[in-house]
């Protein structure tokens, strides 16, 4: 009965829903006649709702997304005006089209849903689940990857203990921190195997591309941080078309989906497997760079190759995002660049990447306007400070998946690409997550988290430089 736009309106005033009566103001006063005021209605779309979250994409834009198991999307309400969401991905089931991918066919019993957010909204509710909208100014992010549960070729994680595999527990702690925004630097799922019969810890696990491995391997477990704030999705070697690409197309990817770029049919692979550079504007002239890197592999390329040419355009999209006046860069990309793979300090950098950006750049691979990159991949946690012309650089590839061995650094460490100097380094391999606190003068202070929220370093960055307040491995 007071479902009625006039109410809904002044819902979305005041941020909640007012149930049972009507209250009259006077003045500043409330007369007698008010109701309680009750939690938002329970709607019978939330019983089929699997999943609801905002991500951002090229310039701002606020996708509010939403997974559902019937056949038609569920109504979103707008500052308590209630529209429609459109059919992202219908319902299906995709046998495998190529060689390198699992024998067993990625079914989708679910509905994916979307609808653009106009900036300035003010609520945003499905059903009973209040999406979180974007701040003009972020002051508070955190950063995570790598965090889905392993099981392949006869590896197999504890997927059913939370010590073993703590994303769980790292989503919910660090959705307690209340960021303004979510960057996940990709490899979302990873239960690409059926578990060992000789393996207690995942017996039972869904796996293969389809839905009930994405609901385990993220929905699930990042549903605290889904609803603390929107999220900024960086594409995974995981989520390349060949593996887990089609969730990633139906659910994460935030251009319009297309069957060219749906993973679906591996002819189209040339297209699906690449995409452009965006800038997301955090406000106080700093922006994030999202670069797609999931298909570089480790092999330098080669030019006048078509992988070379798409990441040259990738490169040169993010050169022209860089030099915007003004604006502090932190470049986002699945692979690290300039940072330490697993046998650290023995191997560095991407030979991929690095091939096409030392093509452009032959000393700093980056542009002037980089001042940071983040990456994820390599599944523990560096900070590097540089001593020439090089952004600091971090990786934060330890959300969840089996970490990386790492050995103690006793020697100088050896550059991670021609030309780069590494003046210092902090590093472990304990589980976690990082959160970036911006400062009053602007610059960012990169704080390292292991999963029970215990702060192991702090990082302050100026410029292109960090400094740590503990250096070595921790």
């Amino acid at each position: 009965m007071y479902d009625t736009m006039y109410f809904k309106k002044w819902r979305a005033i005041f941020g909640r829903s007012i149930r049972g009566g009507v209250c009259a103001f006077i003045g500043i006063g409330i007369l007698q006649g008010c109701s309680s005021i009750t939690p938002m209605r329970v709607t019978p779309s939330d019983v089929y709702l699997k999943a609801a979250w905002v991500e951002l994409g090229k310039d701002n834009i606020i996708l509010a997304r939403a997974i559902t198991d019937k056949a038609t999307c569920p109504t979103i309400q707008i500052d308590g005006i209630d529209q429609p969401m459109q059919i992202r991905a219908s319902a299906a089931t995709i046998l495998p089209t190529r060689t390198s991918a699992q024998s067993k066919p990625a079914h989708f019993p679910v509905t994916s849903c979307e609808r653009t957010i106009a900036s300035g909204t003010r609520l945003l509710e499905i059903g009973a689940r209040t999406l979180p909208l974007p701040k003009e100014e972020v002051n508070r992010i955190v950063v995570l990857g790598d965090t889905g549960c392993r099981i392949k070729n006869g590896v197999a994680q504890n997927c059913d203990d939370e010590n073993a595999w703590p994303f769980a527990r790292i989503a919910k702690i660090s959705a307690s921190l209340k960021p303004d925004l979510v960057v996940h630097v990709g490899d979302y799922h990873y239960r690409e195997s059926p578990c060992p019969e000789n393996s207690v810890g995942c017996k039972n696990s869904p796996w293969g591309y389809g839905w009930d491995t994405w609901d385990v391997d993220l929905f699930q477990p990042a549903a605290p941080l889904f609803a603390a704030a929107p999220w900024v999705v960086v594409r995974g070697n995981h989520e390349e078309c060949a593996r887990a690409g089609q969730g990633w197309f139906r659910f994460l990817d935030t251009q319009p989906y297309q069957t060219e770029r749906s993973c679906d049919d591996a002819a189209f692979d040339l297209i699906g497997n690449y995409a452009d550079t965006y800038a997301i504007d955090l406000g106080g002239h700093s922006q994030l760079i999202v670069f797609d890197s999931a298909k570089a592999g480790n092999q330098a390329l080669i030019p006048d190759t078509p992988a070379f040419a798409k990441y040259q355009m990738q490169f040169q999209q993010a050169s022209q995002l860089a030099a915007k006046p003004e604006m502090q860069s932190i470049f986002l990309a699945h692979h690290p660049i300039l940072a330490f793979s697993e046998g650290l300090p023995l191997g560095g950098g991407n030979a991929a990447l690095l091939s096409v950006m030392q093509y452009r750049y032959p000393l700093t691979y980056y542009p002037e306007g980089v001042q940071a990159a983040i990456h994820g991949h390599v599944h523990h946690f560096q900070a590097i400070d540089f001593s020439s012309n090089h952004p600091a650089t971090f990786v934060a590839g330890n959300g969840g998946d089996s970490l990386a061995m790492v050995p103690q650094l006793d020697a100088p460490l050896a550059a991670p690409a021609a030309h780069a100097v590494v003046k210092a380094i902090t590093y472990h391999n304990n589980f976690g997550f990082m959160v970036m606190d911006r400062q009053k003068n602007g610059d960012w202070l990169y704080t390292a988290y292991n999963d029970r929220g215990h702060v192991l370093t702090s990082c302050m960055q100026t410029g292109k430089h960090i400094h740590c307040d503990k250096t070595g491995r921790l």
